[in-house]
């Protein structure tokens, strides 16, 4: 489902100034430590920088949304799930940024935790500003749509979740098909957005933590979060 990788954190940077330049030569085509790259995450997420950011992508989406709405026919608004709509911070963390899709979870703080264990927890807490933006759009008549790549299987954990969030009346939730084999995230979720505008439906706003979230068009705008955690292609 996921392949989780880690960004460069500047902390690497500062490591890296710090060898000798005949010996950082030879090491050019090294990529970054992964060790390093989790402890910065790590910072930027305990630090509220990464809360901070995703605050600053909403309320840009949240202003735009209520802008845009009044002027067209049957607005909607797409989202992804997780990062997103739902954090999965405490099992990202107890599984030190990697995935693990089966086992149990039963020692958090610690790990490891298996994905699908997790989920079952109903524990995922939404994010603050999606949930505003979420129940602003509503109010406004904007329908709402979450397109995630979980697949069908997880269907009733995943309504269950979203509804111990906070979230509720949503138009549609898109989940990919068992089986179903696409390039990537982004084709899958593309085509999910067009089958939404061959309903009527105009989407003003299309937000997700992932460049394949946003990939393909088929919304009047993009919205990315930040997510140094994981990258889904």
């Amino acid at each position: 489902m996921m392949l989780r990788h880690c960004l460069r954190g500047a902390t690497f940077a500062l490591a890296l100034a710090a060898i000798p330049c005949a010996f950082a030569q030879t090491v050019g085509s090294e990529p970054p430590n992964v060790g390093e790259a989790a402890h910065a995450a790590r910072i930027y997420h305990d630090s509220g920088r990464y809360a901070h950011d995703l605050d600053t992508v909403l309320s840009q989406a949240d202003a735009w949304i209520t802008q845009r709405a009044p002027n067209v026919r049957k607005p909607a608004v797409v989202l992804d799930i997780d990062e997103t709509s739902i954090s999965n911070w405490p099992e990202i963390q107890a599984d030190d940024f990697g995935y693990v899709p089966n086992g149990p979870c039963e020692h958090l703080p610690n790990g490891p935790c298996g994905w699908l264990a997790w989920e079952a927890t109903l524990r995922a807490a939404a994010i603050p500003g999606t949930l505003t933006l979420v129940r602003n759009a509503q109010a406004h008549g904007v329908a709402v749509f979450f397109v995630t790549a979980r697949h069908e299987s997880e269907r009733s954990v995943t309504e269950n979740n979203l509804r111990a969030a906070g979230y509720a009346n949503w138009s549609g939730l898109v989940l990919r098909p068992e089986g179903q084999h696409t390039p990537g995230a982004g084709s899958y979720k593309s085509g999910a957005r067009a089958a939404i505008e061959a309903q009527g439906y105009a989407i003003v706003a299309n937000i997700g933590d992932q460049p394949s979230d946003l990939a393909g068009g088929h919304a009047e705008r993009g919205f990315l979060l930040p997510n140094p955690f994981y990258r889904v292609p």
